[in-house]
């Protein structure tokens, strides 16, 4: 399966040295930016949209950080994260910026171990402590107690990890710092921390490279880069005591909760039996005032009526490319999000 590979040639990546407004406003194109996370999804979504709306979309696969960073110099027309903004990078803004969520989805721990393609068994707990530098070879005593029958090789663990401002690191460090109290103390959660270990890719794409290029290699990718790839990745864990494959139906049971009025709400270390741990929503981001920067009605109009597309008719995509669909309860709250937004003070969408 080359989904990502194929998709690419369709999405046309822009530099952002080279985006302005002005120019994509006159060749029909709206601008976005941010999450290698969703990348796959949008990159459907959009091109299904284009057919029967004839609106290209150039969303730039650069990482959360790239994506917010692009939306707060105005540079694009949606950002995307899979973490909601920080405290920071809301004061840098300045201005209120809604989030809509548009699906859920599962980071998932893949390795490249000679000689083991079983799923292993891998609690939150060692996981962090494999990232913390402390546990480093793939036979330790502590791997090797929730894998019992499974022959480890003495080799050394190499760890990888995102190099750029990432959603999907958020997601990573923000589990771990619920389940492993010297992690949360030592480390913490964002988009990009000081890892005390490791090698460092960009994207999701750099990550399950290296992953595939290093023997020993342990690194966290979404579902689909593993899956599209043939990676093995890990069972991992849940609050519950079991260990639990990322699939379509453990992340769409992590992912049933109530959204909060602005959707903002984590996911992981889900209190669902059978859920997960490590899923998360992730979020298309917009400012709630839509005049700035000379910029036309119409074409507000034109980026949500977008995303109002990928809250209803798109997430039938969503499941065949692993995504959790959003929830009604999730799809009313992403209506009102929308509904929210203005020009000039007055509401866009009725």
């Amino acid at each position: 399966m080359k989904i990502i590979k194929s998709l690419k040639l369709a999405v046309v990546a822009v530099a952002a040295s080279c985006i302005t407004l002005s120019a994509s406003a006159q060749d029909n194109t709206l601008l976005g930016a941010g999450g290698t996370f969703v990348y796959p999804l949008f990159s459907k979504v959009f091109s299904e949209y284009d057919k029967t709306n004839n609106v290209k979309v150039n969303y730039q696969s650069i990482g959360s950080g790239g994506g917010i960073l692009q939306l707060t110099n105005k540079t694009v027309d949606f950002g995307e994260s899979d973490a909601p903004l920080n405290p920071d990078q809301t004061a840098k803004l300045g201005v209120p910026v809604l989030h809509i969520p548009v699906a859920a989805g599962a980071v998932v721990i893949t390795y490249n171990i000679p000689g083991v393609t079983a799923a292993l068994n891998l609690s939150g707990k060692d996981i962090a402590d494999i990232y913390l530098g402390k546990i480093t070879k793939w036979n330790s005593p502590e791997i090797a107690a929730t894998n019992k029958g499974v022959k480890l090789p003495d080799m050394p663990i190499v760890v990888v990890h995102r190099s750029d401002g990432s959603g999907t690191s958020f997601i990573f460090t923000d589990y771990l710092t619920k389940v492993n109290e010297e992690w949360a103390k030592k480390v913490g959660k964002a988009s990009a921390v000081n890892w005390p270990a490791g090698l460092g890719g960009k994207g999701s794409e750099g990550v399950s490279g290296l992953v595939k290029q290093t023997p020993g290699a342990i690194a966290y990718v979404e579902l689909i880069y593993a899956l599209q790839n043939k990676m093995t990745f890990a069972n991992v864990q849940n609050k519950s005591g079991k260990f639990i494959t990322p699939s379509l139906a453990t992340t769409t049971l992590a992912s049933n909760v109530e959204l909060p009025a602005d959707s903002k709400v984590s996911l992981t270390n889900t209190d669902n039996a059978k859920g997960y741990p490590i899923s998360s929503f992730t979020w298309a981001l917009i400012y709630k005032e839509q005049n700035y920067n000379g910029r036309p009605a119409e074409r507000t109009k034109k980026v949500l009526e977008l995303l109002w597309y990928v809250v209803h008719d798109g997430q039938k995509f969503s499941a065949p490319l692993n995504y959790a669909p959003l929830s009604k309860s999730a799809v009313k709250v992403a209506e009102k999000i929308l509904k929210s937004a203005t020009y000039d003070g007055k509401p866009i969408l009725k």
